[in-house]
């Protein structure tokens, strides 16, 4: 059996309690759960379930919304790629903060909605800096998404906004790697060693110590190649297909076939 959506190992008692009670729907439970983001930022742990629970929190009460915190989730939920929790995390976010922000001289030609209908879809002055930074991890969860590691990294270190985003999580660098290497050894039994050194983001000595220590993979200087040892994903099998399959299931066929036509 699959590990449950909902396990966490590393989930505290009373965070465990809240999700598991009404508590979870409890306003004043926010504080606490933030608080636990900020303990998997630093002790590199991540709770999907809890996580989600506290964006549903923001969602059922907007003025207790936070922009680092929210930040934070999505940034940790890049470092379990390639599963879905970042779009997960993403479709409880506000429609007004998921859209790019628009100039202030196309809002004006726009037509406004009447007085007592509903706001317009263009996120408010203080949604501004969320808004940009949203989208700069929504590219960044494409870039992954598309094997685009190479470019993953390029981005990541082009914009000082990146390095805000990803401060406060501990080791986000390092974790990407590890996840980007299990995707490589599912899917590969040698990489070109320049291909390889793009999509981790090291050379040299640091590239050596990660693909040998951390990964236990072999590096072939002669070829210039990384070699994958043979796992249960990368491993080539052929595949035999029997059909079984009696005569009776054909009667009628051959009964048709041998039918006069009207």
């Amino acid at each position: 059996m699959g590990i449950a959506f909902d396990y966490a190992p590393d989930r505290p008692d009373h965070i465990n309690a809240i999700l598991n009670s009404l508590d979870r729907y409890n306003p004043e439970t926010t504080t606490v759960l933030q608080d636990y983001v900020t303990q998997q930022c630093e002790d590199r742990t991540y709770d999907c379930y809890a996580n989600l629970a506290l964006l549903k929190l923001y969602q059922f009460n907007p003025p207790l919304l936070r922009d680092e915190t929210t930040t934070n989730i999505l940034t940790k939920s890049l470092t379990v790629f390639p599963s879905p929790d970042f779009s997960l995390c993403l479709h409880l976010l506000p429609s007004h903060i998921l859209s790019p922000p628009t100039s202030s001289t196309s809002t004006s030609q726009q037509p406004q909605p009447p007085s007592g209908g509903l706001s317009s879809s263009n996120p408010a002055p203080g949604d501004a800096p969320l808004t940009e930074a949203v989208q700069k991890l929504a590219h960044l969860n494409t870039l992954l998404s598309s094997a685009k590691y190479a470019q993953f990294w390029s981005t990541l270190n082009g914009d000082d906004l990146y390095a805000d985003l990803i401060a406060d999580v501990g080791g986000f660098e390092e974790l990407m790697r590890v996840r980007i290497a299990v995707t490589v050894g599912q899917s590969c039994r040698e990489v070109e060693r320049g291909v390889l050194e793009g999509w981790l983001g090291l050379q040299g000595p640091q590239f050596e110590h990660f693909v040998e220590e951390v990964c236990g993979w072999g590096v072939d200087g002669t070829r210039g190649v990384v070699v994958v040892p043979v796992n249960k994903e990368n491993e080539a099998k052929g595949t035999v297909v029997k059909e079984d399959v009696r005569f009776d299931q054909f009667a009628r066929v051959i009964r048709r076939a041998y039918e006069q036509p009207a």
